[in-house]
């Protein structure tokens, strides 16, 4: 099964009636929304009847967590990233999606949909129209207004029983115990006055470190009272009693805290700690008073870090967005934002080829919503900006799939944005690959051409030769492999030898004299690039070398070798979360390993390499040789077990997890070898 669900912290407290109702609406009901004010635990409900999905007959459970893309373009792009579709076609991500998800018995949580109604509504009808056997569960506090939509009320806990049970054991994580009848008493008040709503008794709980619990319900009790806090004056007692607890949680930390939780709403996703140094720091947070004021959050129970990422609960980030607004801040912590995630691209930029690569990858994949949320950002503050930022991240998104991202931004930015030769020679080029990769070949041909113009005016040699490296790669999807040759041969020259742009322009070489005929010097090429490359430490040039080796090895018989050279590809291709390239990879293990005699083992090779395939939405691809190969391997699998035996092997791979099968098949010696690192 494919599921990523959220962890949910500590004990799942309450709730069983909910759940057995919630487990029954998904067993008659294709849509079922849970609707229910901010806090009151509907994400926690979803995510725990998510993980009990396992036991019902699901072949994937797909979580969507949208609460960061108000405002945002490519919702349905959104959507189907978190359900591992990197879709490489130019079809409409909706419309993808649906044919992904096809007549799979799935399970696709949409989590948070109240920013974006209108855009679930929408999508939502398509796939249910498309996919049959898809259930959706939605959170959100309104109806999401779709035909035949069940929903089901999430209210509060009731205050006298598990909202107590919930309150006394958050405390005790806090290290708080109740010492007496006095206390039992309070605590119980406390419950009642928060009407149970399940946020706001956690929030309490975390300033039982520095208040009494009979503190804590005197002052909550004087505060609701009084009408809540002074954002909040109207509205059910308990949206009071939910603002309230924050508002007083917001009034019990320092000024310092305070300060760093209206900072820390700009972001859109999970930062990393130096992120957040980065962004919210400045008068008065030194990196000192930054760290404890971080410190100090997490003792409320304010942000929680783990994994190495800061957390905050979008409820607790809106009150924090409001609080900046009100301090003056948002648009110059907006435009610090924008700036470090720019600088971010820079660096990754940079650091292609090299040891960096792979870290650079990781950092733009977790920091994909923050990405997106500066590119908007700058396209109105700093137009110029936003195009060289959109044109450092082109590359990298079409490498993990982000092409209808990739593709948006840069089209609107080259149609909107008048910016220096060498930015706009690079976003031409990016763009041209993202079209290429989506099978754009025209397209990407003119592209090519245009970002050579550009950029030989602008004088950047690195550029002319990524220009030069799209339209080879242009004439190697089409068939012409010798053209492709002469078309790296004219750029390449000592000054980028040992660069990003020669590495790729060296790979176009190895391609067009593979696709030639002369493999002997083809091989001699894509060795010294490979061993360049790991000498860096670079993947990316080192796992397309990995490949045209496993090609030579396969047209001069070397099985054993050309299986190596797959496997090392794979292990590359993951590193750097590339879909594509393991589709690829996985096409030239399965011929290896026919040519080995092993042909069931062949048969699920081709089974998760068509797994693959369908995540990013193409029938097989490949330059032209590669289809050869395959037709080649597949004839001499099935003669080997006989048609039945392949076909349920095939189909075996094609259901199972896709991740934990590659896994294992990287993990399988091939003839009693291991692969190449």
């Amino acid at each position: 099964m494919d599921s990523w669900i959220p962890p949910v912290q500590g004990s799942f407290v309450g709730r069983t009636g909910e759940v057995a109702e919630l487990m029954a609406g998904l067993r008659t009901h294709r849509l079922v929304t849970l609707v229910g004010g901010g806090g009151v635990g509907k994400s926690r409900l979803a995510a725990h009847a998510a993980g009990c999905a396992p036991d019902q007959p699901y072949d994937a459970v797909y979580w969507a967590p949208l609460w960061s893309l108000s405002g945002r373009p490519l919702f349905a792009a959104a959507v189907a990233d978190a359900c591992g579709l990197t879709d490489h076609s130019t079809r409409d991500p909706g419309e993808a999606l649906g044919t992904w998800i096809g007549g799979s018995r799935v399970l696709l949580v949409l989590d948070s949909c109240e920013h974006v109604r209108e855009e679930c509504a929408a999508l939502v009808e398509v796939l249910l129209a498309r996919c049959p056997r898809l259930v959706v569960l939605a959170t959100s506090r309104e109806p999401l207004g779709v035909w035949d939509e069940r929903l089901q009320r999430v209210g509060p806990l009731d205050p006298e029983t598990d909202g107590l049970e919930l309150f006394t054991e958050r405390a005790g994580t806090a290290g708080v115990r109740w010492t007496g009848p006095a206390d039992l008493a309070a605590a119980q008040a406390v419950c009642r006055w928060l009407e149970g709503v399940p946020l706001a008794l956690e929030l309490a709980a975390g300033l039982l470190g520095e208040h009494g619990v009979g503190e804590l319900a005197a002052g909550l009790g004087r505060r609701l009272e009084l009408g809540g806090s002074r954002e909040v004056s109207v509205g059910p007692a308990r949206h009071r009693a939910l603002v309230t607890t924050i508002g007083w949680s917001h009034e019990l930390c320092s000024p310092a805290e305070r300060l760093l939780w209206a900072r820390m709403s700009v972001f859109r996703s999970d930062p990393a700690p130096e992120a957040v140094l980065d962004v919210c720091g400045g008068a008065p947070l030194g990196p000192a008073a930054l760290g404890g004021a971080l410190a100090g959050l997490q003792d409320k129970s304010i942000v929680t870090v783990r994994d190495g990422r800061v957390l905050m609960l979008d409820t607790v980030r809106e009150y924090g967005a409001m609080w900046l607004a009100e301090i003056g801040e948002s648009e110059a912590v907006a435009d610090r934002h924008a700036g470090y995630f720019s600088r971010a691209t820079a660096a990754a930029d940079g650091a292609w080829w090299g040891r960096g690569q792979r870290r650079a990858y990781a950092g733009l994949a977790r920091s994909h919503d923050d990405l997106c949320a500066a590119l908007e950002h700058l396209l109105l503050a700093d137009p110029e900006e936003a195009m060289a930022m959109a044109g450092r991240l082109g590359f990298f998104w079409a490498c993990c799939g982000h092409l209808h991202e990739a593709g948006h931004y840069l089209d609107e930015f080259l149609q909107l944005v008048t910016a220096p030769a060498a930015v706009q020679a690079k976003a031409l080029w990016s763009l041209g690959v993202v079209r290429c990769l989506q099978g754009s070949y025209d397209l990407a041909q003119r592209l090519s051409r245009e970002a050579r113009v550009v950029a030989e005016t602008a004088g950047e040699g690195a550029l002319v030769a990524d220009a030069a490296y799209l339209h080879g790669l242009v004439l190697l999807l089409r068939g012409k492999p010798l053209a492709a040759l002469h078309e790296a041969d004219r750029v390449l020259s000592a000054s980028i030898a040992g660069s990003a742009s020669g590495a790729r322009c060296r790979l176009l070489r190895v391609f067009g004299l593979t696709g030639s005929g002369f493999l002997a010097q083809a091989r001699t090429e894509a060795e010294a690039l490979r061993a360049d490359s790991v000498a860096v430490g670079e993947h990316w040039a080192r796992s397309y070398a990995d490949y045209q080796l496993a090609v030579i090895a396969l047209y001069e018989e070397r099985a054993a070798d050309a299986a190596g050279h797959a496997r090392s590809m794979l292990r590359a291709k993951q590193a750097i979360g590339d879909s594509f390239g393991l589709a690829l990879g996985l096409d030239l293990l399965a011929v290896a390993l026919a040519d080995q005699g092993r042909g069931e083992l062949s048969a699920g090779a081709y089974g998760l390499g068509h797994r693959f395939w369908q995540m990013v939405g193409h029938p097989q691809r490949g330059t032209p040789e590669l289809g050869a190969l395959r037709e080649q391997g597949e004839r001499s699998a099935r003669t080997q077990v006989g048609d039945a035996a392949y076909d349920r092997a095939y189909g075996r791979a094609t259901k199972a997890d896709p991740h934990r099968m590659l896994d294992a098949m990287l993990a399988d010696p091939i003839d009693g070898r291991t692969s190449r690192t």
